[in-house]
């Protein structure tokens, strides 16, 4: 067998701006049992497993996920462009192909478990290193092989497992693994995990240096999640793929659906919240520095989504690899004191998912029977002190931007409304009133119509979400330390995983699926639920049923996930991307220069997309670079051409 390490596993130990990663082996070659003899250089070939999976998962310009639903809309200028490419827009447009597919981590997680397996079968020959700290790194590696087998499955469906490696010297038939079951596929990540539970240690129980590495409460989380997926109408039941076979005939997926599925996940779930809550961790809320309740409510939202390790809702998180904010930071042309050349400020918010968060009470704009859904495209006034700094008092606001809910003010920024951006002095309120007519400079539109070449908001809103209102929109990146974290999962999933899974388990729902859904709310400054659509809704008995709890849930996942990168996976996971990813996107008309032109004269939106594409059921699995199937032997995914 070859004994040297490849150039290629040199590449993945090096990550920029990530302190944690930047190791680099002593010499060119080095031989595995070598480099294996010592602790610190084991601990680089540890952490270099994290940087591939970091410059990957939590990367949103690498990443499809976060930009590949329908959550945003942009100008052509960004979805034409090579630098900076956000790859996601091009899947959302059905863009996606088997040659050179976007997205694709194939053949970089491959390499990855190939390192795991490395690093499982001689970290045992580290002479420097205690017990517990080889159980527990062998432990953590499990988890990161789990994690990255569960990325594979919910992209490609069944994948090939690589228990251990085979020998370098191989014919080249003998690599031609084959794809397991899908059933099968879920079981190894269940095995794994439960394998590293013994000895990965609680997030209290680590010192800094290693935040970025699995937590006992992470692991737990990940183990529902894997169920749930495999619950899940894409993996349980699915008559898309009913023959969907291996080259030698075996069936792939299981078409019968299993209820019981379900009943595994809640129960993990289950344990996974009481692991967190032991752990100390819980949801980020209790602000008390601002002067309204809904000031206070929206700066807890702004903190769920600040982390630098240091944020017990985040179970498991990654630095950001690049400067995301560019494409949400408003631009602010004209504006000395405040714009920045880096902005873009062309990467909105969907008037989907501006339409898609609730109202003050709780409840969908068009259920809430004290809120006119007929007439959210009027305009009218807010005269109530508890929108104070929140929406401007007693002048023309469009009603879609009234009496809503706190995540709705603390993650969207439209015409009237008030942001936040930068710390107010005595000199200076940097509590901005956005007014985006065209002309109104900074925010309005400066052309004469909607343009290509240029980086343009289309739609009339910016994204307040990951972007935090005290660093100042000018010099923005210099307020960042360099270790500002993305959420890979946090508590609030675990809490909506319960809720989810026990909802789908029983035949009706109870406090089982309720109470978990309603911590979630309780941190979001809503109403819980039974009690919101009991007072408040146009249909009450909504919230007794199993299939009106499922609509209800789904929205929540919605909501208080938006703008994460989970959307992308949820809608495929319930089978419903089909229905949705199809639909036409909306704005304001931005090149009007009065309300009633922007408002396009109180009838609605306008178009401002129209060529997103989803096409069932080939878009529900990523396909395999062509090539990748020539040389491997796998059968293709369905959808994707070839046998």
């Amino acid at each position: 067998m070859k004994k040297y390490l490849l150039s290629i596993l040199c590449g993945i130990l090096l990550l920029p701006g990530c302190n944690y990663l930047d190791m680099v082996p002593e010499k060119d070659i080095e031989t595995i049992e070598s480099l294996f003899e010592q602790r610190t250089k084991v601990e680089q070939w540890w952490n270099g497993l994290y940087s591939e999976l970091n410059r990957i998962f939590a990367d949103f310009e690498v990443n499809v996920a976060y930009t590949g639903a329908d959550e945003f809309v942009t100008c052509q200028a960004l979805h034409n462009s090579t630098m900076p490419a956000l790859d996601g827009l091009k899947v959302a447009d059905g863009l996606q192909m088997s040659q050179n597919p976007y997205g694709s981590i194939w053949y970089r997680m491959y390499v990855v478990i190939r390192n795991c397996n490395i690093f499982l079968e001689n970290v045992d020959h580290t002479y420097n290193m205690s017990e517990e700290d080889r159980n527990w790194w062998k432990a953590d590696v499990k988890a990161v092989k789990a994690f990255i087998y569960f990325e594979l499955v919910r992209r490609y469906g069944p994948i090939c497992l690589v228990p251990q490696n085979m020998p370098v010297d191989l014919p080249v038939k003998d690599y031609q693994l084959p794809r397991q079951h899908v059933d099968s596929c879920f079981k190894e990540i269940i095995d794994l995990l439960d394998e590293s539970m013994e000895y990965v240690p609680k997030r209290s129980q680590k010192i800094s240096n290693y935040d970025h590495s699995f937590s006992l409460e992470a692991v737990y989380a990940l183990k529902a999640k894997v169920l749930l997926y495999a619950a899940s109408p894409l993996f349980n039941g699915n008559a898309f793929y009913s023959d969907f076979k291996n080259k030698n005939g075996e069936l792939l997926f299981n078409s019968t659906y299993d209820r019981n599925k379900w009943l595994l996940a809640a129960e993990a779930a289950d344990k996974a919240a009481e692991i967190c809550e032991e752990g100390g961790r819980a949801l980020v809320s209790g602000a008390t520095g601002k002067k309204t309740d809904l000031l206070n409510k929206m700066a807890d939202i702004e903190n769920m989504s600040f982390s630098r390790f240091n944020n017990s809702e985040y179970l498991l998180e990654w630095k950001y690899p690049s400067q995301f904010f560019k494409f949400f930071l408003p631009r602010l042309v004209g504006d000395d004191d405040n714009f920045d050349s880096q902005t873009l400020g062309c990467l909105s918010p969907s008037m989907k998912m501006v339409e898609m968060y609730y109202t003050a009470n709780g409840l969908p704009i068009e259920a809430d029977i004290t809120w006119s859904y007929s007439n959210r495209y009027k305009l009218a006034s807010e005269s109530s002190p508890v929108y104070e700094g929140v929406i401007p008092m007693n002048i023309d606001v469009v009603n879609l931007h009234l009496r809503r809910e706190p995540r709705f003010y603390a993650c969207i920024a439209g015409d009237r409304m008030y942001w936040q951006r930068g710390t107010n002095t005595a000199d200076v309120d940097y509590n901005f009133l956005v007014k985006a007519h065209k002309g109104e400079e900074p925010w309005g539109t400066q052309y004469d119509f909607i343009v290509s070449n240029s980086w343009q908001n289309i739609n009339g809103y910016w994204l307040k979400k990951h972007l935090f209102s005290w660093f100042q929109t000018k010099g923005y990146a210099n307020n960042l330390q360099g270790n500002e974290t993305a959420a890979i999962i946090r508590l609030a999933e675990v809490y909506l995983m319960q809720a989810e899974a026990w909802n789908e388990y029983l035949d009706q729902p109870d406090s089982r699926v309720y109470d978990p859904l309603d911590k979630v709310r309780e941190r979001a400054g809503i109403l819980p639920v039974r009690e919101a659509w009991g007072n408040y809704s146009n249909n009450p008995v909504k919230v007794t049923t199993k299939v009106g709890m499922r609509d209800i849930i789904h929205q929540e996942y919605g909501i208080e996930f938006a703008f994460e990168g989970h959307r992308f996976w949820d809608l495929r996971r319930w089978l419903t991307a089909h229905q949705t990813m199809n639909e036409k996107q909306y704005g304001w008309n931005i090149i009007g220069t009065t309300d009633q032109a922007f408002y396009n004269y109180e009838t609605g939106p306008v178009v401002v997309y129209s060529s997103n594409k989803f096409i069932a059921p080939r878009d529900y699995l990523d396909p395999f670079d062509a090539e990748e199937i020539l040389i491997s032997g796998m059968v293709q995914n369905p959808g994707w051409g070839g046998k």
